[in-house]
């Protein structure tokens, strides 16, 4: 019992003196913010021998922490909506996991690439007839959810406004590692990260 008395106190004493410690050295303990992105897809769903594709928008975050000057490990989200046949018709994927990247800053510039591992599910909702926007009973619709695991390799830069407020911009490809019928290509990702 006593044991455990001491390792939760030097815990407690090592999380309140961590952030005093960053500070003192001037080193950045982790960063994290929101992205929204878009990014063209395509993809043949071979059941309904249907073609999807289109443009695809969506919002998502990241929160890294810092491990040394140059590496950085954390988790990210995502969701992602790719639109269809103009009458509600969508396929949506969420995804997130873990990731991994490597930086190096150059002044107010800080260029990374990093690779995030994980899983997500894609919902489609296909009206071959009618509409979302009416309270009919629809007959040729097809829903369906399908679950998948991932690699996401990604490349980016920031650039510091200021040490504590950066633009954020990335470019990713998803890798499914199961078989998964779902539109994919290449996201663009824009946004504003914080860091501490």
């Amino acid at each position: 019992m006593k044991r455990n008395i001491v390792g939760y106190v030097f815990g407690i004493i090592l999380v309140l003196l961590l952030p005093s410690y960053a500070v003192a050295q001037k080193k950045q303990l982790f960063d994290g913010g929101m992205m929204v992105h878009t990014g063209y897809l395509h993809g043949n769903l071979s059941t309904l021998n249907y073609k999807a594709k289109g443009a695809s928008f969506g919002l998502g975050g990241v929160l890294r922490f810092h491990l040394g000057k140059h590496f950085r490990l954390g988790g990210e989200g995502y969701v992602s909506t790719l639109h269809q046949m103009h009458n509600g018709s969508h396929i949506r994927t969420g995804w997130g996991g873990f990731l991994a990247d490597f930086h190096y800053r150059f002044n107010r510039w800080n260029p990374f690439a990093g690779v995030s591992v994980g899983g997500g599910k894609t919902s489609t909702l296909l009206l071959f007839e009618g509409s979302t926007d009416d309270w009919e009973v629809e007959t040729n619709a097809v829903i369906h959810r399908k679950g998948f695991s991932y690699v996401n390799p990604n490349i980016g830069v920031e650039f510091a406004l200021t040490e504590a407020v950066h633009i954020t911009f990335k470019v990713d490809r998803i890798i499914p590692l199961t078989q998964a019928e779902m539109p994919n290509g290449v996201r663009f990702y824009f946004g504003v990260v914080f860091a501490h």
